[in-house]
C-alpha cells in the first residue's frame, strides 16, 4: 500500500517533470518568436540568436548568483517543489495538465507511415501558397470534417508536437500573429500526395517514421 509520503514523493516527481517540459516550452516558444517571417536566411534567424544568448546569459548568471550565494537554495528549493506539487495531478487517475488525450485509433488497412504522409499533405494544402497557419484555422478544419472533435487547442498543440510537427508560438499570417506551423518547419510534402479521408485520418496513435 502506498503510504502518504510516497505518494507525495510521487506528486512531486511528476510535477517536477510537467514543469520542467512546461517551462521549456514556454522558453523554445519565445526563442522561435524572435524569427522574422519578412526576412530570409541568417536575417530572418538573429531575432532567436538574441534570445537564445539572452537565456543561456541568464542561466549564467542565477548560476553565478547561487555560487556567491549558496542561501538562496534555501528559498529557491522550496519554492520549485511548491511549483511542482501544485503542477502535480492529485491523484493516481488524474492525467496530467500537459498531457493530451489519446489520438484517434488508426483506421483499418492504413499503415502508420501512409497517416503520417497524410497528415503532413493535409496541412499542406491548408497552408497552400500562405507562410503558414493558425492552429485555431487547423483545428477548425479538421473537426468540420469530424476529425479531432475531442481535442481543444492545447491539446491538439500537443498532439502534433509530439508527432515532431513543430508550431510557433507567434505565427503572423493574415495580419495576426497567433500559434501556427510555419512551412518552412514541415517536412516535404509526401510524394504519393495523400489526402486524408474516412478511411485515412491524420495522426492516429504513433508515428513510426517523422
Amino acid at each position: 500500500m502506498t503510504t502518504r509520503l510516497q505518494h507525495l514523493a510521487r506528486r512531486l516527481v511528476d510535477g517536477a517533470r510537467i514543469l520542467t517540459r512546461r517551462q521549456a516550452r514556454r522558453i523554445a516558444a519565445w526563442i522561435r518568436a524572435g524569427r522574422r517571417d519578412d526576412l530570409t536566411g541568417l536575417a530572418a534567424a538573429l531575432g532567436c540568436i538574441a534570445r537564445a544568448l539572452i537565456v543561456a546569459a541568464g542561466a549564467y548568471l542565477l548560476w553565478r548568483v547561487i555560487r556567491a550565494a549558496p542561501a538562496l537554495l534555501w528559498v529557491l528549493v522550496p519554492a520549485w517543489c511548491w511549483a511542482a506539487l501544485r503542477a502535480a495531478p492529485r491523484t493516481a487517475t488524474e492525467h496530467p495538465p500537459e498531457e493530451a488525450p489519446e489520438e484517434p485509433e488508426q483506421s483499418p488497412g492504413s499503415t502508420p507511415e501512409e497517416v503520417y504522409d497524410a497528415t503532413l499533405e493535409w496541412i499542406h494544402q491548408q497552408i497552400a501558397q500562405r507562410n503558414g497557419i493558425h492552429l485555431s484555422e487547423l483545428l477548425s478544419h479538421a473537426q468540420a470534417h469530424g476529425l479531432f472533435a475531442g481535442l481543444d487547442l492545447p491539446n491538439f498543440r500537443a498532439t502534433l508536437e509530439r508527432w515532431h510537427i513543430p508550431v510557433r508560438q507567434q505565427l503572423k499570417v493574415g495580419g495576426r500573429n497567433r500559434p501556427g506551423i510555419h512551412r518552412e518547419d514541415l517536412p516535404p510534402r509526401p510524394a504519393r500526395g495523400a489526402s486524408p479521408g474516412p478511411a485515412q485520418e491524420p495522426l492516429p496513435t504513433r508515428p513510426t517514421a517523422a
